[in-house]
């Protein structure tokens, strides 16, 4: 059913991993999609998404922009408004993490990670807002280490997706009495490139998890498709976990 026809969506990040998959399903549910990738290297997936997107019907449009650079996440708004003539839906998804003990962590390493995770997010929500009417949506993608710090190595990432829950909180008192809502979903471990379900690392995740299971990347765009629909206009201010149970 393609419950976002006549919708527009930005994903930040969403090139590869679970950002793919929700530019995708969005896709798939009728909305037109802009996404966001950062690197030369990543271009040939985009083109492939934006390609198989049109091919089915859609519509959608990749952009080169670096979330570490304020301008290129403003200006990624501004593009997805230029070609679609309007925007309903911000999913912010891009993010990176750094895993090192804490006595190894520089001044650069918080800016680098901090940039992409939090600021970031806040430039295009700031952005979107202009442009955002009544029935909106605001989509953060944070991570279920917002709530529990799972392991040594973590600090700036548990920090940045937990700086993210505060955003969704106070965000949405300020955007309700404007129709627009603002949640935050929390994935846990999801098969990915970069994160495989096939490794030691992955087993042990395995053994913390109440169904000890990997989600897929479509998992977590099947959550924000409800999200961006209808169905959930009830839901703003709010945290969805998908992990397996993993904070159980």
């Amino acid at each position: 059913m393609k419950n976002l026809t006549n919708k527009v969506a930005l994903v930040t990040g969403g090139s590869r991993g679970i950002g793919a998959a929700i530019v995708e399903r969005l896709a798939a549910d009728g909305a037109k999609v802009a996404f966001t990738y950062t690197s030369d290297s990543s271009s040939e997936k985009a083109s492939a998404i934006v390609a198989g997107i049109n091919a089915a019907g859609g519509r959608a449009l990749a952009i080169k922009a670096d979330s570490r650079y304020p301008d290129e996440v403003t200006g990624a708004v501004s593009a997805t408004v230029k070609e679609f003539g309007s925007l309903d839906i911000l999913v912010s998804n891009a993010g990176i993490f750094i895993a090192k003990d804490v006595s190894e962590l520089s001044l650069s390493d918080y800016d680098e990670l901090m940039d992409i995770n939090v600021k970031a997010v806040y430039v295009a929500t700031l952005e979107a807002i202009k442009h955002l009417k009544a029935g909106g949506r605001i989509i953060t993608i944070g991570s279920n280490m917002g709530d529990n710090a799972i392991m040594p190595k973590t600090l700036l990432y548990t920090m940045s997706k937990s700086a993210l829950q505060g955003f969704t909180r106070a965000l949405a008192r300020d955007l309700g009495p404007k129709g627009i809502s603002v949640t935050l979903v929390q994935p846990g471990p999801t098969t990915t490139d970069m994160n495989p379900d096939n490794t030691e690392f992955s087993d042990f995740l395995r053994s913390r998890m109440a169904l000890p299971e990997y989600g897929t990347a479509q998992n977590i765009a099947a959550l924000v498709a409800f999200l961006a629909g209808e169905e959930s206009k009830y839901i703003t201010g709010s945290f969805l976990t998908a992990d397996s149970g993993f904070n159980a």
